[in-house]
């Protein structure tokens, strides 16, 4: 096809000019951020980019890649200790934003496996837990999956009906989970559950007795991810299992934070390659005997675009700084992942515009992110329940029953 400007691994044609950086934000970064930042893009660029079209089309995780990413320290980096690399937050969000300019599904992997099971393990569980499972976590070589929403029970996890009754000196568990990233694949899944005492986490290993998952098939977005059911059918498990250290809603809420920080810069990655296709093929695209890029109309999308793009990174890199201080609070998480992934979808919708028909084939990587946000916009907090977050915050009331 000529013209094309960008192919479907978000490869740019010439011109290396991409008017993205506007504000110049990479002189806030260190040389350290700068150099490790460049090293993650080039595996994204170098091995998941020439793949992820045939990976997304054909619902395949690449679980061959995750010891590939052990090796460059991308799980759990954010955490001190047991193999984990002991990055900063800004970091790993600059991580988070070069692997979801390859794909959305890429990093929700590395955030399950990172922010939310091994950070469970982390924060709340007993020594001979991290000993036992965070070093060969953090090398790829066994997968981690984070069990609390339910089928009842999504933006509501208090009401779930996952219940943990003592039975002697054991645990039983019975219930269900779903919309559980790598449930599937998993070697061992977090599970929240109600006891007599309260919401506790459990580590359930996957072989298990009672335990069992199923893949939630026929999506058409974060294909290139695993999402399942999990089924726990008086799961028997030692009084060890349970993590210690967590009891009622802020265990799990603690580490969803995790993964929320995270999701504000890789939305941003999504919004970036998106940008660079759509800048791209509107400079080589001709029409009425000249670029689109010289329309009013389509310099107008673009210019939103970038301008969002700066914004978006800012407050990325901003909240940064404020986690690495340890000055972020819960409702500052929310603006930034409410504002973030609304942009990036809007950015991903105007640029498949550009495109034209060719923006709805998997030819470019512009219908690929835009699907795959739909998901992001829904996980870890609905748009409307980061609101009501903030809504609480600058009312001081609550709204959410």
């Amino acid at each position: 096809m000529e013209n094309r400007g960008c192919d479907a691994n978000g490869h740019l044609g010439q011109g290396e000019d991409k008017g993205l950086d506007f504000l110049g934000l990479d002189t806030l970064l260190t040389d350290e951020e700068r150099k490790d930042r460049d090293y993650i893009r080039r595996f994204v660029h170098e091995r998941l980019k020439p793949n992820i079209q045939e990976w997304w089309e054909r619902a395949i995780f690449p679980r061959e890649i995750v010891p590939e990413m052990g090796k460059r320290r991308l799980l759990g980096m954010h955490l001190k200790g047991y193999g984990c690399a002991g990055k900063s937050a800004v970091a790993y969000g600059l991580a988070c934003l070069e692997l979801e300019a390859g794909d959305s599904g890429l990093r929700t992997f590395v955030s399950v496996q990172g922010s939310l099971a091994m950070s469970a393990i982390h924060k709340f569980g007993s020594e001979e837990h991290k000993q036992e499972w965070l070093p060969t976590m953090a090398r790829g070589e066994t997968i981690g999956c984070f069990g609390l929403t339910e089928p009842e029970a999504g933006s509501d996890p208090a009401n779930m009906r996952t219940f943990a009754r003592r039975d002697g000196s054991d645990w039983v568990l019975n219930g269900r989970k779903r919309w559980i990233g790598m449930g599937s694949i998993a070697d061992v899944a977090v599970v929240w559950a109600q006891t007599d005492d309260g919401i506790r986490g459990f580590l359930v290993p996957s072989d298990t007795s009672g335990f069992s998952t199923w893949d939630i098939a026929h999506k058409v977005s974060l294909r290139a991810s695993v999402q399942c059911e999990l089924s726990l059918e008086d799961c028997r498990l030692p009084v060890e299992a349970m993590l210690p250290e967590a009891k009622g809603l802020r265990g799990p809420f603690s580490c969803l934070n995790e993964a929320r920080y995270g999701i504000i810069w890789g939305a941003m990655g999504a919004a970036r390659d998106c940008y660079e296709c759509a800048l791209e093929y509107s400079k080589n695209r001709i029409q009425f005997d000249k670029p689109i890029a010289a329309f009013q109309l389509t310099q107008q999308k673009l210019v939103d675009m970038m301008v969002e793009i700066n914004k978006g990174m800012l407050l990325a890199l901003h909240l940064g700084r404020m986690k690495d201080d340890g000055r972020l609070r819960t409702e500052q998480i929310s603006l930034g992942k409410l504002n973030n992934v609304r942009e990036a979808i809007k950015i991903a919708r105007d640029a498949r515009t550009i495109l034209g028909g060719n923006g709805v084939t998997l030819e470019y990587p512009v219908i690929r992110h835009a699907n795959n946000l739909e998901s992001v916009l829904t996980y870890e907090g609905t748009s409307e329940v980061h609101t009501l977050i903030l809504g609480q915050a600058i009312t001081g009331i609550p709204a959410f029953r």
